[in-house]
């Protein structure tokens, strides 16, 4: 073979050499999966887990391998402060939050926590799903919090080591608050003293004398197998525990535009599936509680309950939007 037909059997063969390559290193990029470390605090078995099972499943459905949701159970990534924190820094993409955790970076979440203002888990769904939603969602964007859509993790209830039905019964008492300004200003106007406990280390703080008293929805109260040191949970019903899926804004700008949508779609039917689990999983964690040594009781002076919490309206107003705001959706 003579010099020139060498030379061109050489650059036919590296062509035909990088064609052949070709495909093979655009399905590898193609082929590339994001892994997103989300936190759950609680176990297999329970809602806040299920519904990253099943939003995991919707997204795998729509971009087939193209994420890989790694689950962390069992609070071991903190308590709900702690991984607010993290998906700020972009360490931890995505969880699951109460507004209460998240309302020290936007404090008009709070309108969702005022005791007794809604009726109902419809009334909560109505509320978030309309304007004053929207416009949470822009406050939390603004923090560096994306929400994929609202959950609603049931009523919460008072939580004693003995029987309290009646308002007075709790003066003295240290109850356990989430690290919100609200929820320590309700439980100081019953004259308790209220301690900013994260929900992970709540039991033993019940367990050692710490604290003598909470308030926790029914699901979350035999989750953590809270019936061991407060036996006695009286039906308050006094706050709807609004709460949020939400994602990191670092890992939420990596996406693009038909992610984005995939994440969001799952995020709102990944909502619905969880707020069914509630329901479902309440009637199960009372009777886990019953077995367990818990009793339910049903609150007494039900108007001096409310009574005693109305001057949180009045000072979380300006915080919130105003009065005839919250009287807007008190109303709805």
């Amino acid at each position: 073979m003579d010099n020139f037909n060498r030379r061109n059997f050489l650059k036919t063969a590296a062509l035909a050499g990088t064609a052949l390559a070709a495909p093979a290193f655009v399905r590898t990029a193609a082929a590339r999966t994001t892994t997103i470390t989300i936190a759950s605090l609680l176990g297999d078995d329970k809602p806040e887990t299920k519904i990253w099972v099943k939003i995991g499943e919707l997204v795998e459905a729509k971009l087939p391998g193209q994420f890989k949701f790694n689950i962390v159970r069992n609070g071991a990534l903190g308590g709900e402060k702690e991984v607010a924190e993290g998906v700020r820094l972009g360490s931890i993409q995505a969880s699951l939050s109460t507004v209460s955790s998240l309302s020290g970076w936007a404090p008009e979440l709070q309108i969702l926590d005022l005791p007794f203002l809604f009726r109902d888990a419809d009334h909560v769904r109505r509320t978030v799903a309309g304007d004053v939603g929207a416009d949470l969602k822009q406050k939390l964007q603004a923090q560096n919090f994306v929400v994929g859509d609202f959950i609603n993790y049931g009523a919460r209830h008072l939580l004693t080591k003995e029987p309290v039905t009646r308002p007075e019964q709790l003066k003295g008492k240290r109850i356990r608050v989430i690290q919100s300004p609200l929820h320590t200003k309700l439980w100081s106007a019953f004259g308790t003293t209220p301690i900013g406990i994260p929900i992970t280390e709540t039991y033993n703080a019940l367990a050692t004398g710490v604290a003598d008293a909470m308030d926790l929805t029914k699901s979350a109260y035999a989750g953590f197998k809270l019936y061991e040191v407060v036996p006695d949970m009286t039906e308050t019903g006094h706050i709807w525990a609004s709460g949020v899926i939400y994602y990191a804004s670092t890992f939420w700008a990596g996406l693009n535009d038909e992610q984005k949508a995939v994440f969001q779609q799952a995020s709102s039917e990944g909502a619905a599936y969880f707020n069914q689990l509630i329901v479902d999983d309440e009637s199960k964690s009372v009777e886990t509680a019953l077995a367990n040594g818990g009793k339910l009781l049903k609150p007494e002076a039900f108007d001096e309950w409310q009574k005693g919490a109305q001057g949180v309206w009045d000072d979380f107003a300006p915080v919130v939007g105003g009065i005839d705001r919250i009287k807007s959706v008190q109303a709805a």
